[in-house]
């Protein structure tokens, strides 16, 4: 299902702070503008509620799921409250153990190559890149050389519409949106605002890539 989720949109929405009030609505702002993947840290008020609500309210090609997963017994709380998905700050392999024998997806973080590695021996389906104001495109490009073009590679922290281009041409295959997307405060309408901007810029680099390799591909005569 992360595949898939993936294919339809390469942007995950982080929504730290929110609450469980408000966080139906604002997953729907976020699935009409394309979005397929959702995430709430469990550092946020009352965040296994909040799952809960977006998996109610949201169609079921949405993967709803948990941000800042540090411990298996949260992983077993995420799964409860129909979460379908692990996001980590960290590459703790017994960690990436337990959501993989829930059968859950796992991006956990990692800043390292070595940790890279360890972390898809561990299981892992896609590698979180955090935080990427840190590591930067170059960083990205470096790992896209060794690391197989089948593993997604997502950079998280201080992606905005304008720098996604910059990331994209280095390689990276989607992003964890945080606070340019939503931070708490921010109306349904303005988180669906933002994330129109995103998805926008998102499509752009697609139909340019598109055109790219229609361009590059020659013309076969009979």
């Amino acid at each position: 299902m992360l595949r898939n989720a993936m294919k339809q949109c390469g942007l995950i929405a982080i929504l730290r702070g929110v609450e469980p009030h408000e966080v139906a609505a604002i997953g729907l702002k976020l699935y009409e503008a394309g979005f397929r993947i959702i995430e709430v840290p469990l550092n946020s008020p009352q965040p296994f509620d909040s799952i809960r609500s977006l998996r109610n309210a949201l169609p079921a090609d949405c993967l709803v799921g948990a941000g800042t997963v540090l411990t298996t017994d949260q992983v077993a709380a995420v799964k409860r409250a129909g979460g379908e998905i692990i996001v980590m700050p960290h590459s703790d392999p017994e960690v990436i153990a337990a959501a993989k024998q829930a059968g859950l997806a796992c991006a956990p973080g990692v800043a390292t190559v070595t940790e890279a590695f360890a972390a898809l021996a561990a299981g892992a389906d896609v590698l979180k890149m955090f935080p990427a104001e840190q590591l930067g495109p170059n960083v990205v490009k470096a790992w896209r050389a060794v690391i197989p073009r089948e593993v997604a590679l997502l950079p998280v922290g201080g992606i905005t519409p304008e720098n996604l281009a910059t990331f994209v041409s280095a390689g990276a295959s989607g992003f964890g949106l945080g606070s340019a997307l939503y931070k708490p405060g921010l109306s349904a309408d303005q988180v669906g605002q933002n994330a129109n901007r995103f998805v926008a810029a998102w499509c752009a680099i697609q139909e340019n890539s598109n055109t790219a390799e229609t361009a590059e591909t020659p013309e076969i005569k009979n």
